[in-house]
């Protein structure tokens, strides 16, 4: 079973069971959603309208942990760790591995430096365990260590749910793409009509060519025969001339011996 679907049979779940839940039971159910080491999205849980009823009320806090769970960081919850629940070890490891994939949506060269940093690594081994064993044996993401030039180079990054605004921003970035591409089909349109126009042009060029080529020739076998004739007739008239000649001629007599 693949990672989307295990996520889809996941968020199902969980939304089912936030819908019938509220006050402390829905806390718990945001704790064990937060900890759970399959689920990478919420942002379903988060449109539960009873989820969304706990805003302003003691529980309130929980709604915030989910929102930092679907959009946040782990440097982004130390800033405010102060007023939301503290997390337990499954949550922290959760946060970090979102972390990595939001890292890795605008970049897909990451240094090692950068990573050790946002996930509060001390040693390269760790982040690169914590990379193979964490995040690459679980699928959320595919890529290489390099440890030559101490970063790894993502392949693929699972997505993580869209934060308020965002998506307003990728429908333009997708209607710029369409424009982008209908004009680069209109350019090879335009270019194609150009190749056929000029292979008819060639075409036609070529048969010109052709019978040009055809009209020179029979032009010059009419000349030979034309000239083969004539010196038959000049042979024929000049054998006439040398005969009549011949005969004009006076005859020598010949005297009888004496």
């Amino acid at each position: 079973m693949d990672i989307e679907q295990k996520q889809a049979e996941h968020i199902d779940y969980f939304v089912k069971k936030a819908a019938n839940s509220k006050g402390s039971a829905l806390a718990s159910v945001i704790t064990e959603a937060t900890s759970h080491p399959s689920l990478f999205a919420f942002s379903e849980i988060l449109s539960v309208p009873t989820v969304l009823e706990l805003q302003g009320t003691e529980h309130s806090v929980y709604l915030e942990l989910l929102q930092m769970f679907a959009h946040g960081t782990w440097s982004e919850y130390k800033s405010v760790a102060d007023r939301i629940p503290h997390l337990v070890p499954d949550q922290v490891l959760k946060l970090k591995q979102l972390t990595v994939l939001t890292l890795a949506e605008t970049n897909k060269v990451l240094p090692y430096e950068v990573l050790m940093q946002e996930l509060d690594v001390l040693n390269v081994r760790e982040l690169e365990d914590f990379l193979i064993n964490e995040c690459m044996y679980v699928g959320i993401v595919r890529g290489k260590l390099d440890q030559l030039r101490r970063c790894f180079e993502v392949q693929f990054a699972a997505g993580r749910d869209l934060r308020p605004g965002q998506l307003g921003n990728m429908i333009q970035t997708m209607s710029n793409w369409l424009a982008m591409s209908d004009n680069l089909l209109v350019s090879i349109h335009e270019k194609i009509k150009w190749a056929d126009t000029m292979s008819e042009l060639d075409k036609k060029h070529g048969k010109e060519v052709d019978e040009k080529v055809e009209e020179v020739k029979k032009s010059l076998t009419l000349k030979a025969d034309i000239d083969f004739r004539g010196h038959e007739i000049y042979s024929e008239s000049g054998g006439v001339m040398d005969y009549e000649e011949d005969r004009g001629r006076p005859k020598r007599r010949r005297h009888p011996l004496g």
